[in-house]
């Protein structure tokens, strides 16, 4: 450039054109800038980032963690999982219906533990106690008896439900009680006719 330059100034620029300086200026301004670049970049290579340059860097990943853990969030939200094993008894949503938190989408079933709803008089009522042994059969194994134990005595009386068969209490006020069962075969099903029979702390004797 300065060459150029020189030539213009001796000849009175008939020797070189206006073009060709500009042209070696530009050249010479962008030489200078990659120098620059160069000097910039050996001073970061030898003193290291700037504590700007680190902060910058950390909120930015800071903020892609962030991200990341909505959108898992957002995933795991989207599938439909049940809160305790158990079975489908029934399915309240098709294929592409809309989902809510308010709106269920199937009814379940827990089979463990498993237990077995009955009623008993008000009058039986002070012989139970929770804890207390009891066996289940069905009619199709009557002589198979379960093993189990109150786990649930009622605080509150109801009419016998018409499910119940026992004559005498159709028209009762009776208390619902929850035998627990032992049910390793898996002999009982969602609904089955069930007789419990326990022995009623007091008297010594057995009622169903």
């Amino acid at each position: 450039l300065a060459r150029l330059q020189a030539i213009g100034q001796s000849t009175a620029g008939r020797a070189v054109s206006q073009q060709d300086l500009e042209s070696a200026q530009a050249r010479r301004k962008v030489a200078q800038a990659q120098l620059d670049n160069a000097r910039k970049a050996r001073q970061l290579v030898v003193s290291g980032p700037r504590k700007e340059d680190i902060a910058q860097a950390q909120a930015q990943l800071e903020a892609a963690r962030a991200e990341l853990a909505l959108m898992q969030h957002e995933l795991e939200e989207a599938e439909l999982k049940a809160p305790i094993d158990a079975v489908v008894r029934a399915r309240l949503l098709e294929p592409g219906d809309m989902a809510s938190p308010q709106r269920p989408a199937f009814t379940l079933a827990i089979t463990d533990p498993k237990w077995v709803r009955a009623y008993v008089a008000e009058p039986d009522l002070g012989r139970i106690r929770a804890g207390q042994e009891a066996s289940v059969t069905t009619d199709s194994q009557p002589d198979h008896a379960i093993a189990g134990k109150v786990g649930y005595i009622a605080s509150v009386a109801e009419f016998t439900p018409k499910t119940v068969q026992t004559e005498e209490l159709r028209s009762s006020l009776v208390y619902e009680i929850r035998v627990m069962v032992d049910d390793k075969e898996d002999r009982l099903r969602l609904g089955m006719p069930a007789t419990v029979t326990l022995r009623l702390a007091s008297s010594g004797t057995a009622g169903k």
